[in-house]
């Protein structure tokens, strides 16, 4: 009975020390992981608008009946993350798709006032290499900078919307791209734009 309760003590003395490490470890990262989305959240801004600011960029409450409405209107399986002014120039929002084929998709969408998009910039991306990687390639995202459409389409499925070439090899990340893109656009619409207030 004594050698139960000693390795008992033992094991519990171990997984008491375990668990304060853990919890010292994550308290040390838990302040420079956070300095680094928000440089790499600043960064995205700055590469959908890139005549903008720093200062122009103001963070604002997302619109949860606008938000709803946008993703119920596109059918998408997405959320609206985050949503900031740019001066009187436009919006940045940031989206997540939860369809991609290696998880999340997350972007910052640029949209000026009229509608038109700046430009798409990644935040989080986990696809295969080689394939759904290559949605970062300008040849890939920079088919959504300069259109002002009421939504996008991946060209492959037809559809209504101004149309996208899907990347060779990744329809999903393709169509994963272009729901967090629209769901942005869809944001923007209710509101904002025609929709909007």
């Amino acid at each position: 009975m004594n050698k139960i309760l000693k390795n008992t003590l033992i094991l519990t003395a171990i997984t008491l020390i375990a668990g304060l490490g853990l919890g010292l470890v994550h308290e040390i990262t838990l302040n420079p992981i956070a300095q680094a989305q928000e440089k790499a959240k600043k960064e995205a801004w700055q590469a959908v608008f890139p005549d903008a600011k720093l200062d122009e960029f103001k963070e604002t409450d997302v619109d949860q009946k606008a938000a709803k409405q946008a993703i119920s209107n596109l059918g998408v399986n997405a959320t609206i993350d985050e949503v900031c002014t740019v001066g009187d120039t436009g919006y940045v929002i940031t989206t997540t798709d939860k369809d991609g084929y290696g998880g999340d998709i997350q972007v910052s969408v640029g949209i000026q006032s009229d509608g038109t998009v700046t430009g798409v910039s990644f935040l989080s991306l986990s696809e295969t290499a080689g394939l759904g990687m290559k949605a970062k390639e300008p040849s890939f995202y920079e088919q959504y900078v300069g259109k002002n459409p009421t939504k996008f389409a991946v060209s492959k499925d037809g559809g209504d919307g101004e149309q996208i070439d899907a990347l060779s090899g990744a329809t999903i990340t393709s169509r994963a791209v272009t729901g967090a893109v629209n769901a942005a656009l869809g944001y923007y619409q209710n509101a904002f734009g025609q929709g909007g207030n």
